[in-house]
């Protein structure tokens, strides 16, 4: 079975002027990885309609999930929608049942459903809704593009919501070992390693620790059995030092 592969897409003026720190991504790699769909791609982009469409256009047709977060919600710079309907070819309008849902929450708060809330009930035709229990405006899935908000806790709720609809592979094992020596030291081992084991991916992570280099060595893979195998010749190759 082939595993199938996901990227995610960032939206927004306030993520890539440095206002706001991104925490959406990390958060959808690791469901991911658990769910065994690795995130392959990520792009962040600006709150411009043709750079939305041309990003969504060439994930959609590279992966086989994409996922959006950011732009909306109520305000005049929440275009993601619109783009969305662009990438697709397809209308866009206020869907009566994304109306309901706003309608319900809103009557509940005592706040009017007005003009500017009402346009995240704008949905692209085709298009199936994504709960959002946090505040109630939905996110929607278009083919193979889920867009949601870029406020973490709705977005990792509609995550929550979308993950079990989509089949995963199996999940992406990983063992850890720390090797207190510099990259250099230990570069041609690895890729001794690397060639021997081509069933999993090992990947380098160097760090400095009281004037010390060393390197965290990760060994990923979905067959167990081979991850342990790479991390017994690890261990082998480069032992601990006393």
């Amino acid at each position: 079975m082939t595993t199938p592969t996901a990227a995610m897409l960032v939206i927004g003026d306030e993520i890539l002027s440095g206002r706001t720190r991104d925490a959406n991504m990390h958060f959808l790699a690791g469901e991911l990885t658990k769910h065994g769909v690795p995130l392959i791609e990520a792009r962040f982009v600006t709150d411009d309609h043709d750079r939305i469409v041309a990003a969504v256009n060439a994930l959609r047709a590279a992966h086989d999930h994409v996922f959006t977060s950011g732009g909306i919600g109520p305000t005049h710079d929440d275009i993601t929608a619109d783009a969305i309907a662009a990438a697709f070819g397809v209308p866009i309008d206020v869907r009566e049942d994304a109306r309901a849902i706003l309608a319900s929450r809103y009557e509940a708060m005592g706040t009017e459903l007005n003009e500017a809330r009402l346009r995240m009930a704008r949905i692209p035709d085709g298009a199936t809704l994504i709960d959002n229990p946090i505040s109630g405006a939905p996110g929607f899935t278009l083919g193979n593009v889920h867009v949601m908000a870029g406020v973490p806790s709705i977005f990792e709720a509609m995550v929550a919501s979308v993950l079990p609809t989509i089949a995963g592979g199996p999940p992406l094992l990983s063992q850890s070992y720390r090797i207190d020596r510099g990259e250099g030291d230990i570069a041609a081992g690895l890729s001794a390693l690397a060639k021997a084991h081509p069933g999993v991916s090992i990947g380098s992570y160097p760090f400095q620790q009281n004037g010390a280099f060393g390197s965290n060595i990760v060994i990923r893979g979905t067959d167990g059995a081979a991850v342990e195998a790479a991390m017994t010749a690890l261990a082998r190759e480069f032992p601990p030092r006393a």
